[in-house]
């Protein structure tokens, strides 16, 4: 996935004011619903939610900026001694930890050295008997938009071969880790280690997330904004109608209480966010034009105007 920043179109010390600003024109510009039959715009639709869901977020930012996750929201792990590192060293100092190497008399090195493999049997007691205590595993699990919101429950084989159904709980964040108790590997006493599972929301064409609240553009037509009108707005709950204002504007909102994300433990909702995009009318002919042309002889538009509705 490429760089955020770049995605949204705004440099790495831009003001989350300005992120904000630069996700919403491009998310308006690249909308499915305004771009019918154009797959190009729905992919970058995609890719501009998923860079919004990193540095759009504060909190995700800092992480990202310190390099604590990647462009996915994906925990980086961190630098660790493999095999590599000590194979590759100095023929003396071969499979041992070089930060901990010093001078030493004999071999070149300290008397606090040891042998990369007394890593893995550190667990070894006294007695000679290996013990290995429980693992812990993590896994990565994507799940859609709706439930992540809704909830629901996934069915998924782990790669030990292991079948689990995780309950996926209303409202998840993206980002989010679930903790499957008893569900990771054994050790040497036949105790479970715990399974975590870091969820990835995947961004939905019609629906993008703010907190608690639900943001959707609605299409209308010149007429229906003039006019007013009822229309049927999806929701993550399903169809509802819903009645557009006589004389709404560009970028109006309409809001539809308790039809957000789940949150709390009282089952306390947010709430949907309707913006009204006025759609100009398709083929539009001589006799429209005209009638506009006289109509504004009467009524004086200048968008452009400072301070214009």
């Amino acid at each position: 996935m490429a760089n955020p920043y770049e995605t949204l179109g705004v440099a790495p010390d831009a003001t989350q004011d300005d992120i904000r600003k630069a996700y919403r024109k491009a998310a308006k510009e690249t909308h499915p619903d305004l771009n019918p039959g154009k797959p190009e715009a729905e992919k970058r639709f995609k890719e501009i939610n998923a860079a919004n869901d990193i540095i759009g977020d504060p909190d995700k930012r800092k992480r990202y900026d310190a390099g604590d996750i990647d462009e996915t929201g994906a925990e980086r792990e961190p630098e660790r001694h493999f095999y590599r590192e000590y194979a590759e060293a100095d023929p003396n100092m071969r499979y041992r930890r070089r930060e901990e190497a010093a001078p030493g008399p004999g071999n070149g090195t300290g008397a606090f050295d040891y042998d990369i493999f007394s890593d893995l049997f550190r667990g070894r007691s006294e007695g000679g008997t290996f013990r290995m205590p429980p693992q812990d595993v993590r896994y990565a699990l994507d799940v859609g938009f709706l439930d992540a919101v809704n909830g629901g429950q996934r069915r998924v084989t782990m790669p030990d071969g292991k079948t689990l159904d995780i309950a996926i709980p209303a409202g998840i964040n993206d980002g989010q880790v679930l903790r499957l108790k008893g569900q990771g590997l054994p050790g040497s006493d036949g105790k479970q280690g715990d399974a975590y599972v870091q969820i990835t929301v995947r961004p939905h064409p019609g629906f993008r997330r703010e907190g608690n609240d639900i943001l959707t553009t609605l299409p209308v037509s010149l007429g229906e904004a003039l006019n007013g009108a009822s229309v049927r707005v999806e929701t993550v709950d399903g169809a509802v109608d819903v009645k557009v204002p006589k004389g709404a504007k560009e970028g109006t909102k309409l809001r539809l209480r308790g039809k957000g994300v789940l949150h709390g433990k009282n089952g306390a909702r947010g709430d949907q966010l309707v913006e009204i995009h006025i759609v100009p009318p398709e083929g539009a002919d001589e006799a429209l034009a005209q009638f506009m042309a006289e109509w504004e002889k009467t009524h004086p538009q200048n968008p452009r105007r400072k301070g214009a509705a």
